[in-house]
């Protein structure tokens, strides 16, 4: 039976975003070769020591994909293209940290670039080799978190980092906004994922991240859950939402 037009169009939509959803760019990474299984407990994102442990310690440094800062908390899943070993699933990971290799975007931990392979012994091989062909795409991980920095000061002072941070679109700008009378305060990106602001609204806050994509598109989303009003220096809270855009 012949499609109507309008059935066409969706059936075309769906299949471009489906290709687009799976289309993987092609680089190389390697790992860091003085530390443990996971990664650093130090890095240019600003996680702290939960940099190290953070997804599991499948983390990474990246060069480009660093981008000043605004890279950080992007999930990724990375697989390397060697068949004798690797995976087809690879590994997802989080960006954490600044750091550059030879030709590489990514500079994995050690348990990270191991996870990649199929077993326990091409996972040797590939630590071996140091640096390996891989192809990467940003992938959906776990809801967007918000960890409250250690030095903040309630009521008076708050800086946050935003981890595992999805989709196409990068979080360019954030706002909190008071849930009673809507009244709303432009965070400061003092580095990496780390976003502060003296005086903050009171009350329980509603968090608005602004995404911009490379073709200018922005758009706000706003979290389901809220930033309880009594927030506490260096707890987590889970804003409820993946981006798949």
């Amino acid at each position: 039976m012949a499609l109507s037009l309008p059935s066409l169009l969706i059936l075309l939509t769906t299949l471009l975003l489906t290709t687009e959803a799976t289309t993987f760019i092609h680089s190389r990474a390697a790992y860091y070769p003085n530390s443990d299984e996971h990664g650093t407990d130090v890095g240019a994102c600003g996680f702290g020591s939960f940099g190290a442990t953070i997804n599991g310690g499948d983390v990474s440094a990246a060069s480009d994909l660093y981008r000043n800062g605004v890279g950080c908390g992007d999930c990724y899943q990375v697989r390397c293209t060697n068949s004798h070993y690797c995976s087809d699933k690879g590994v997802t990971v989080v960006i954490t940290d600044q750091g550059s290799g030879p030709n590489t975007d990514f500079i994995l931990s050690r348990r990270a670039f191991g996870r990649m392979a199929q077993t326990k012994d091409a996972a040797a091989s590939l630590l071996a080799l140091g640096v390996v062909d891989i192809e990467y795409r940003r992938y959906p991980n776990k809801n967007i978190t918000i960890k409250i920095d250690e030095n903040s000061n309630y009521p008076y002072y708050l800086a946050f980092v935003l981890w595992y941070q999805q989709g196409d679109k990068d979080i360019t700008a954030v706002q909190l906004c008071e849930t009673q009378n809507f009244v709303c305060k432009l965070l400061d990106r003092s580095y990496g994922a780390v976003w502060t602001t003296t005086s903050p609204p009171s009350g329980p806050l509603s968090l608005r991240m602004l995404l911009s994509g490379e073709d200018g598109d922005e758009s706000w989303i706003v979290p389901v859950n809220n930033i309880p009003e009594n927030w506490k220096a260096g707890e987590t809270y889970d804003t409820g939402v993946q981006i798949d855009i």
